[in-house]
């Protein structure tokens, strides 16, 4: 079994390979850069950096869009901060999915809700009418109201079921990165 990362202040050990002579030196010049040490075998590595699918059972980050059970895949050419974060993330059990030139293509927009809506979001996930939230809250039906129009329009839904959906969804992107 395979032991756990180290902390994020320490460096990992990273083994990392490429078939092309040229794009393994870049590859370990941007590990080095992002603070990590080479190792020259597998199972001595905390994490793998490859350019293709040859990581076997070992927590791997592909770049090139390689192999699709990978823990985590990133683009061409990811820089030093990227190549970082995803090392750290699939070293401590994460995924990672980086299409494009940066990690900001693949995320949705930050939606920022207010507590006061976050918990009226939660008891519509519960199932409640405004009457019931309000209850609650201890606040009147037209707040309720209120906040159940800022939470549609801020989340881009129009219906309860969908606010609930896309907010489940938002949930599990941060989680995953």
């Amino acid at each position: 079994m395979h032991e756990p990362a180290p902390a994020m202040d320490e460096p990992l050990k990273v083994a990392v390979m490429s078939r092309v002579a040229v794009r393994l030196a870049g590859l370990e010049a941007l590990v080095r850069a992002a603070g990590h040490q080479i190792v020259a075998r597998v199972v001595d590595a905390d994490v793998v950096l490859a350019d293709a699918g040859e990581h076997a059972e070992h927590p791997a980050v592909v770049s090139l869009g390689g192999d699709a059970d990978a823990a985590g895949l990133l683009g061409r050419d990811p820089d030093a901060r990227q190549i970082d974060a995803a090392l750290r993330a699939v070293a401590a059990g994460l995924s990672v999915r980086l299409q494009g030139g940066g990690f900001e293509d693949e995320q949705e927009p930050e939606v920022l809700l207010t507590p006061r809506e976050l918990e009226v979001l939660n008891a519509i996930g519960e199932g409640m009418s405004n009457k019931e939230i309000a209850r609650r809250l201890d606040i009147s039906q037209h707040t309720v109201k209120f906040h159940v129009e800022s939470l549609f329009r801020k989340l881009e839904v129009r219906s309860r079921a969908e606010a609930i959906a896309k907010s489940m969804a938002l949930r599990r992107n941060r989680i995953e990165l």
